[in-house]
C-alpha cells in the first residue's frame, strides 16, 4: 500500500510522505495548508478503508471455511441422531442383525462428526479480526498531533 502523498505546499512538488519544512509552511497561505491537510487526511482515510476491505476478505475466507466445517459437524451430528434412533427402533423391533448394522453406521457418523468439529474449531481459532486496520487506525490520532518542534508563522 502506498504512502499518502502530500500536495505541494508552495513548491508544486513534495516527496511523498516527507514532512514540510518550516520555511514551506511559513510561506504558505492558510488555504494552501488546509488543502494539504485535507488531501492528506482524505488519502489516509481511503487507505484505511482499503486495508479494512483487504482484511475483511482475508478473515472472511477463514470464517467461511470454519463455518463449512461446523456445518459438516452439524450434519454429522444429525446423522448420528438419525441412525441412533433407527438403531434403537430396529433393536427393539428385532434384536439381531438390522439393529446392529444401524448402530455401526451411527458410530461411523459419530467419528465423522468428531473429525469435522475438530477441524472447524482449529479454523475458528485462526480468525483474528481486523488486526492491521485496528493498529493503523489507533495511530491516526498521533499523526494529527503537532510535532514537538512546532511551526510558527
Amino acid at each position: 500500500m502506498s504512502m499518502p502523498t502530500q500536495s505541494g505546499v508552495n513548491s508544486g512538488h513534495h516527496p511523498a510522505g516527507a514532512p514540510h519544512t518550516a520555511d514551506e509552511v511559513r510561506g504558505s497561505s492558510i488555504g494552501e495548508l488546509m488543502r494539504s491537510v485535507t488531501t492528506d487526511l482524505s488519502t489516509l482515510m481511503r487507505q484505511e478503508v482499503e486495508l479494512a476491505k483487504a482484511e475483511i476478505r482475508q478473515e472472511g475466507k477463514k470464517a467461511g471455511k470454519a463455518a463449512g466445517f461446523y456445518g459438516g459437524a452439524g450434519f454429522g451430528g444429525y446423522m448420528v441422531a438419525l441412525f441412533v434412533s433407527i438403531a434403537a427402533w430396529q433393536f427393539l423391533d428385532n434384536v439381531m442383525d438390522s439393529g446392529l448394522a444401524a448402530l455401526i453406521v451411527a458410530v461411523v457418523w459419530a467419528a465423522v462428526a468428531a473429525v469435522l468439529y475438530s477441524k472447524a474449531k482449529k479454523n475458528a481459532e485462526r480468525i483474528r479480526g481486523l488486526k492491521q486496520t485496528n493498529e493503523s487506525v489507533q495511530r491516526i490520532p498521533d499523526a494529527l498531533k503537532p510535532h514537538p518542534e512546532g511551526v510558527t508563522r
